[in-house]
């Protein structure tokens, strides 16, 4: 079968640009679909062509027209939901034979959201068996309700299906991601403020934790699952001469004796890249000698979730750390001389006082790339649930983490002042 895979194109709407003209300040960071290629390593008897609408917005139609698909997938997270049944009505209005499927995070979190006309499929969670399995059914003409994580849409009903016990047979990690199509994209993949030209390898999938604001332990029932050293290295050497590996786990760090081997097993590999990924603060204080480890083994820099500087929040976020845990980990990694970028939560309740202390926790801490973003209750979260009543913009493109949907304590407009102007800040101490 033809299977035509989609990224959607940068998606979203900024409040403070549209009402106060403060533009966004951003990173630019355009990274590749991987999830898409791990698909489409599964689907190897299949002709599978990937769409980066990112990078080519309106290449949609050429893919369409020349390649004539059987079967379209589209990705999206929660600010791309709208622009997923925009596509999903593109592709019915041009190619109306083709079954059209919803996955990703929002799927995952939200699959009601999918439940219209347009599609015909929602895969939610961890989605590579999944899909493979929806395939099958369709080209054999099997029943498709029946596929544990897939569901079928009926607008105006429920949407059912039978969730999925996630394991490691669903990561398929015998199978290369198809790294080869998207050559064509490859230089436009960069990680700005990090180390420019970057390509993605998954070691492992969920997260040991369920902070109260992540859509990550949807994607896997709860479940942390890692994949293994073999397929690391492998995906690693898969990628060529890209200097820059940056590994997409929502925590990398989650199994420590897999962690340890995994890195040992990178150093006597002879691979030499630098490398970026996600860790606890907590994991960084109670296993420090791993990071030495790491950092022989190219670990250049990680991506910690502080969220915030004050213990209370820290514990409305279920996030299960605290500000000297924070503080301590940033003295070790500054001790072995790797590099933090830091994520902030700054709530909507914030007042200048808790913009200042935050300022002042970074430039104290010397946080190497300070990355502030707005609290977000995403629908099918804790956080979303527990929110749901304060929720006053429901349009899904607001929902990129730059804008507050909920009321803020702070005037609006001062609020959003504010926001930039720690944004610029943070930025200048960024080129400085």
């Amino acid at each position: 079968m033809k299977i035509l895979l989609i990224n959607p194109p940068n998606s979203g709407k900024s409040i403070p640009e549209e009402e106060f003209g403060i533009k966004s300040i951003k990173m630019i960071f355009r990274g590749e679909p991987l999830a898409l290629e791990v698909l489409a390593g599964n689907l190897s008897d299949h002709t599978v062509e990937i769409a980066d609408l990112k990078v080519e917005p309106d290449s949609l139609r050429g893919h369409l027209e020349s390649f004539k698909p059987d079967i379209v997938g589209i990705t999206g997270v929660t600010c791309e939901a709208n622009s997923v049944l925009k596509i999903a009505g593109e592709v019915k209005n041009h190619h109306s034979s083709s079954i059209v499927v919803a996955g990703g995070h929002h799927a995952s979190c939200d699959p009601e959201f999918f439940n219209q006309s347009y599609i015909d499929y929602v895969v939610v969670g961890l989605g590579k068996s999944s899909f493979r399995e929806l395939i099958f059914a369709v080209e054999e003409g099997k029943n498709r309700k029946i596929i544990p994580g897939v569901a079928k849409t009926a607008p105006g009903k429920p949407l059912f299906y039978i969730p999925r016990k996630y394991s490691t047979d669903d990561l398929v990690i015998e199978k290369e991601p198809c790294y080869e199509l998207v050559e064509k994209y490859r230089d436009k993949y960069v990680m700005s403020g990090v180390g420019g030209r970057t390509a993605f390898v998954a070691a492992a999938f969920g997260c040991t934790h369920k902070c109260s604001f992540c859509s990550i332990p949807r994607i896997t029932g709860g479940r942390y699952l890692t994949g293994s050293i073999h397929s690391v290295l492998r995906d690693i050497r898969l990628l060529g001469d890209i200097p820059l590996i940056r590994l997409v786990d929502a925590n990398s760090f989650g199994n420590i004796e897999f962690s340890e081997n995994l890195a040992k097993k990178l150093i006597d590999s002879g691979i030499r890249k630098k490398l970026v990924a996600d860790v606890r603060a907590d994991t960084i204080v109670n296993y420090p000698k791993l990071f030495s480890i790491w950092k022989e083994a190219g670990l250049e820099t990680v991506v910690i979730g502080f969220e915030d500087v004050c213990n209370e929040r820290l514990a409305q976020y279920n996030k299960k750390n605290t500000l000297l845990i924070n503080t301590e980990a940033l003295r070790i990694l500054k001790e072995i001389d790797i590099k933090v970028i830091g994520d902030f939560i700054v709530s909507p309740d914030y007042g200048h006082k808790e913009f200042e202390r935050l300022e002042e926790f970074v430039s104290e801490n010397r946080i190497d790339l300070p990355m502030p973003s707005i609290l977000t209750p995403i629908p099918g979260t804790p956080l979303g649930e527990m929110m749901k009543d304060k929720i006053e913009i429901h349009d899904l493109d607001y929902y990129t983490f730059l804008n507050a949907v909920i009321p803020t304590k702070l005037e609006k407009k001062i609020f959003y002042e504010t926001f930039s102007s720690l944004m610029k800040t943070f930025h200048k101490q960024i080129r400085d």
